[in-house]
């Protein structure tokens, strides 16, 4: 019963040799010639196209060269600066666990090195997959064919050790998002395949093409379970048509971006009254949450629509929609055909040309299922003391110099400021790693199957979240595992979280002068502070509670600017007849704006700053501006590019770059832009919040 949707805001890196370049068009000042000869660490000036100028298209100007020189491998929907680091990362998480795998038997039985090991090896020796076909998961699905009735499809969904995947809707513990200090059980509206509601809803060329690519796909490992073509064709449209109907009924992503609507608490029993089919008591008491009297219902008539599906939909058709979804969901622990299968539907969604390599696959499927427990030994080895403590440092620079934009805004109430202030010095900072690592001792893997050892983490995650339950709020706990290339703010902790996995180049060098550190990592710090003040982070307070803490005229002014940002997005055009949704990407356009102008303002403190001088024939604040830039370069093919403006709060990385700078007089002039060049705005157009 694993809630997927907490109130945790990631900061997800979406997006994100030529000519040796130095002068930067007719932007450059003029300086000492002698001074543009020192050499510079951080920014590889080759990867710069000159051809474009800055003014005119800052993402091709500071990356062009750089993206015609690195397409897309087959393997990946995107190639970018995040996918760079990653794969370096992943390079050593490899040998990390092909250490752990040979040596697992070694290690004494139960510890983490045993559990990595084995979970990896498993993962990894496809013979044993491929002989044991469905032996593993056959018990499963005899589960699924059983179920006589309501009550007793009541009683399997109550069941942690069901293993059907995410059906129906999605269920769990967090913190409550008025009362931060507890823990509280949330049920939100789940249950899909697809990526979006839209998929199932829209009736243009592309969706009803990935339509009916769905549906072979389900036919197709239907006729692998056994179905022949006729009740593989039934079943698969069986499931398709309650996926739809659960689509109807779930709200739109912009509408989720409204936490007060999506926060809905009631009593035990009105919500048993509301949704008398789900059976809460049973399910509650299934999970170890008897104790729980309440219960936070993020889309009521969502689970409204759940509640009477129970009830009169053919119980065939439901069982059907149990298979599918527990079999879609560990195609890679079954034989070769099933993720075969899942390929070709992925190559239709994704534009994706080859499989990545299994290797790959299966170290994300380790990390998501012992993350901490092999996160541990990756620290050792790839992220110093010294790293962190630099990163904490520019982490509390970033926060005086908000501090001072918060001060010096005009258009907020001293009232208000005072608020943001104590929210803003209230910020936990977490970096590089836990202080307490997760406790595996509960979850029990072996040699003999990965399908097992896969089921076996999905029951110990949703154990372990249960438990905190009727606790104090753990404030040790992290959502990202140590690699990640990642960062997040979450609201009801009020804590901005940097991985190890990012506080790397490009984002981070500790051999690179400080414009290129504050323009990346400087920038990404910034971004997640900057979450704490958009248009829904601004709703939580310094506690962590949602809460308005705003003046009525603050919020209007804030909502007004914030507008003016929407409007700019929604402009942007990633591919001919796409636009960027600016109300779903509102709170990362904010966040990268808020972010950049942040890292600027303590940038101007550094040495390096005041000094001015070129390095590579760059100034300090060119050096920034172009430091922030390559941390988004990205190639993206255009199925990617459809999917992430229909179902991504993050923009594409094209307008992460140029969407910002659009709205900074500083980067005008950086680069001497003039009116009439496309990146610099008209004055009403503009946008400056902090």
């Amino acid at each position: 019963m694993a809630l997927t949707s907490i109130a945790r805001r990631l900061s997800l890196a979406v997006l994100g040799l030529g000519s040796l370049v130095t002068t930067v068009a007719t932007a450059q000042p003029k300086k000492p010639a002698a001074a543009a000869a020192q050499k510079g660490v951080g920014i590889n000036i080759a990867n710069i196209d000159p051809s474009v100028k800055p003014c005119e298209d800052f993402f091709h100007y500071a990356s062009g060269n750089w993206l015609k020189n690195n397409p897309i491998p087959g393997s990946e929907t995107r190639w970018g600066s995040f996918n760079e680091l990653a794969n370096r990362n992943n390079a050593t998480l490899r040998a990390i666990l092909n250490d752990a795998a040979k040596n697992a038997a070694k290690a004494p039985k139960g510890s983490n090195a045993q559990k990595v090991g084995d979970f990896y090896a498993s993962a990894m020796d496809s013979a044993a997959i491929e002989a044991a076909g469905l032996k593993y998961l056959q018990p499963h699905l005899d589960r699924i064919a059983a179920i006589p009735d309501l009550k007793g499809m009541q009683a399997f969904l109550a069941d942690p050790k069901a293993h059907a995947g995410s059906v129906w809707f999605n269920s769990g513990v967090a913190p409550d998002d008025k009362i931060s200090t507890q823990y509280a059980v949330k049920m939100e509206q789940g249950g899909l395949s697809l990526p979006d509601r839209d998929y199932y809803l829209k009736e243009d060329a592309r969706s009803k093409a990935i339509r009916t690519a769905y549906e072979t796909y389900m036919v197709n490992v239907f006729k692998l379970l056994g179905d022949n073509e006729a009740t593989a064709k039934a079943n698969a449209a069986a499931v398709q048509r309650l996926e739809t109907r659960l689509a109807k009924a779930s709200k739109s992503r912009v509408d989720l971006r409204d936490p007060n609507a999506n926060y809905n608490k009631m009593s035990l029993a009105t919500a048993n009254a509301a949704y008398p089919n789900l059976n809460l008591p049973l399910l509650l008491q299934g999970n170890g949450l008897s104790a729980a009297q309440e219960v936070i219902v993020g889309q009521p008539d969502f689970l409204k629509e759940v509640s009477v599906m129970l009830k009169e939909e053919p119980l065939a058709d439901q069982k059907q929609y149990l298979r599918w979804h527990l079999v879609s969901s560990v195609t890679s622990a079954l034989p070769k055909v099933y993720g075969d299968q899942a390929f070709r539907f992925a190559q239709v969604l994704t534009g994706a040309k080859q499989q990545q390599p299994r290797w790959k696959r299966m170290l994300g499927s380790t990390d998501r299922a012992l993350g901490e427990a092999f996160g541990q030994l990756y620290v050792d080895k790839a992220f110093s003391p010294a790293a962190k403590a630099r990163a904490k440092q520019m982490i509390e620079n970033l926060r005086t110099a908000y501090a001072e934009r918060i001060q010096a805004t005009d258009w907020m109430s001293a009232a208000t400021k005072a608020e943001a202030l104590k929210k803003l010095n209230a910020f936990v900072v977490k970096i590089g790693y836990p202080d307490k690592w997760k406790d595996y001792s509960a979850l029990t893997i072996t040699r003999e199957s990965y399908l097992n050892n896969l089921l076996a983490a999905r029951v110990w995650a949703s154990n372990e979240d249960s438990k905190h339950f009727g606790k104090p709020i753990d404030r040790t706990e992290w959502g990202m595992t140590p690699p990640t290339v990642n960062a997040y703010y979450n609201p009801p902790m009020n804590e901005i979280v940097f991985p190890a996995g990012i506080l790397q180049p490009p984002f981070y060098d500790p051999k690179a002068d400080d414009a290129v550190n504050y323009g990346g990592i400087g920038a990404v710090i910034g971004h997640e502070m900057t979450h704490g003040f958009d248009d829904e982070g601004r709703q939580y307070d310094a506690a962590g509670n949602l809460r308005d803490w705003w003046t009525k005229e603050d919020a209007d002014k804030f909502n007004a600017k914030a507008a003016i940002v929407g409007k700019q997005y929604d402009a942007f055009t990633p591919l001919d007849s796409v636009h960027v949704n600016g109300k779903l990407t509102m709170g990362e356009n904010l966040a990268d704006l808020g972010g950049l102008t942040i890292a600027y303002q303590a940038f101007q403190k550094t040495p390096q700053a005041k000094a001015g001088k070129l390095i590579d024939g760059f100034t300090p604040e060119q050096r920034f501006f172009l430091g922030y830039a390559q941390i988004w370069r990205t190639n993206a093919r255009p199925e990617f590019l459809r999917q992430q403006v229909q179902t991504d709060p993050h923009s594409p990385a094209q307008f992460r770059t140029n969407g910002p700078l659009m709205n900074m007089p500083e980067f005008y002039k950086a680069f001497g832009c003039q009116e009439g060049n496309k990146m610099m705005r008209a004055a009403a157009e503009r946008s400056r919040i902090w």
